[in-house]
């Protein structure tokens, strides 16, 4: 039975760790302890700040290397707004505050309007749009009817046709009720569901709406989730539902004047118990009918047993048998999980030359061009051709070799030279564990109700980006979801 004295181990100080401890709050518990191995809050929510100088005036700004959007659906995020006291920007943007306009852009540099009939007019393009704009109507008409339950965080149940968790509509919006809107609990059965375990283009083929991964593809795979001929429709719906989709369609969306990170470093400061940095678990063991032992090392080097009642592991959960007591039925699922290998850098561009506008070069979303710039992200509209930029490409895609690291930096680098942003300097780059999840056959035969299974044996719960998908939202939302029900 939940118990609100029992001390509880977090691993993990990201979104879903922070998020964790929040919700756990919420419930009465204290005696909890966060352990971060990093020295910085926010996991891939990273905000790194620069001196910027404009007009020969510099500042200091904070850029975006991870999550950098949010939209009406984002509900535990908002949760962790509230409860950290900082607040989102937009959709009405103000001068000076990080927008989110974007434009297209050719691999030869041109300025495209793929969306805008009046602009390069041509009958076919208008017909297109016809095209694109009468099957938008139908996949919304067939989420609210053929797919009933698809719009709540989580998997479980999908592959037996059922569904279960925390509802993500939002009411009024896409036939969502003050019923079936968040925060309530649903939970049903609907065979159709399991056409999510589908890849995305085989999904969108079997309804006839193949022309809206035109509008799908730009906030997914050129921000690190996939491509859609090997990604379960499930995940892609869970981060894109239609709301949001049409949220992102229509720029209304939000930012955070410094950074998606101080989300969590403000609700950190306000928790009981901030998490210890530079604290990283090395050995769990977890006795049969005893308590969960966890040693810790710290900056210096030194080790500590700690005893926890409970453990609540936030961190990717495939590499939790490299310092954990896992057990076989751990092991087999765990090593199923694949993750996207999502790069990006912070330029600085030749003088004059930066872009001053976000873009997408479609083009280069498609698994021949793995290691290309898939999106190029100017944060701060008020710097004009001073602003550095984030550039992000993918190096990984099933069936094809992976692309190098080194490749992908250099690719990138030519890209942007071509369209006409030649890079001077890179202020930082990397390369990051990015959207785990299963295949559309372990999907199918039933890992996530595995992992459910698995939730609370030996004092242990599992959260984060797995659970659901890999955006800070549905990660938040995970942790809302297992403190709910098991603590």
């Amino acid at each position: 039975m939940p118990n609100n004295k029992d001390r509880v181990c977090i691993i993990g100080a990201g979104p879903a760790g922070i998020s964790a401890a929040m919700y756990l709050e919420k419930k009465g518990y204290t005696n909890y302890v966060i352990y971060e191995k990093q020295n910085k809050i926010g996991g891939k929510c990273w905000s790194p700040k620069l001196k910027v100088s404009h007009n020969g005036v510099e500042e200091e700004k904070t850029f975006e290397t991870g999550a950098i959007m949010g939209a009406i659906t984002y509900h535990a995020v908002h949760e962790v707004e509230e409860f950290g006291g900082y607040y989102h920007k937009g959709p009405d943007f103000k001068p000076g505050e990080p927008n989110m306009r974007r434009e297209f852009r050719s691999l030869d540099g041109v300025v495209q309007h793929p969306f805008e009939p009046k602009v390069d007019f041509s009958v076919g393009k208008l017909l297109s749009l016809v095209k694109l704009k009468k099957q938008m109507k139908k996949l919304n008409k067939l989420m609210q009817t053929k797919y009933v339950g698809y719009d709540c965080y989580g998997h479980l149940g999908i592959a037996k046709g059922e569904y279960y968790g925390i509802s993500k509509g939002v009411e009024g919006h896409c036939g969502a009720t003050k019923e079936n809107s968040f925060p309530n609990y649903v939970k049903g059965v609907n065979p159709n569901l399991k056409d999510l375990m589908l890849p995305f283009s085989e999904f969108c083929k079997i309804n006839g709406v193949e022309e809206v991964q035109r509008i799908w593809i730009a906030p997914f795979t050129s921000f690190g989730y996939g491509y859609f001929d090997e990604v379960p429709a499930s995940l892609v719906m869970k981060y894109l539902d239609v709301t949001t989709a049409l949220e992102f369609v229509n720029l209304r969306l939000w930012t955070w004047q410094e950074g998606t990170q101080e989300i969590y470093v403000r609700a950190n400061a306000k928790l009981k118990n901030p998490a210890l940095l530079e604290h990283e678990v090395v050995k769990v063991e977890r006795p049969e009918g005893g308590k969960v032992k966890v040693t810790v090392k710290d900056k210096s080097g030194k080790t500590k047993v700690e005893e926890f009642d409970k453990l609540l592991v936030t961190t990717p959960l495939d590499h939790f048998k490299d310092y954990a007591d896992a057990s076989q039925e751990e092991k087999d699922l765990f090593s199923k999980i694949i993750h996207e290998r999502y790069i990006d850098y912070v330029a600085e561009f030749e003088p004059g030359k930066s872009p001053v506008i976000s873009g997408y070069m479609v083009e280069n979303m498609v698994p021949e061009r793995l290691g290309h710039a898939m999106v190029y992200y100017n944060r701060w509209q008020h710097l004009g051709a001073d602003c550095p930029a984030t550039v992000y490409a993918l190096a990984n895609h099933t069936g094809t070799p992976d692309v190098t690291y080194e490749f992908a930096q250099k690719t990138m680098d030519e890209d942007m030279a071509k369209v006409g942003f030649p890079v001077k300097k890179k202020h930082f780059a990397q390369e990051v564990y990015y959207c785990p999840h299963v295949s559309c056959k372990d999907f199918q035969e039933g890992w996530y109700d595995r992992l459910e299974a698995l939730q609370g044996q030996r004092n242990t719960f599992y959260a984060g980006e797995i659970i659901s998908f890999g955006d800070m939202e549905d990660t938040c939302a995970a942790s809302k979801d297992i403190v709910g029900r098991f603590f």
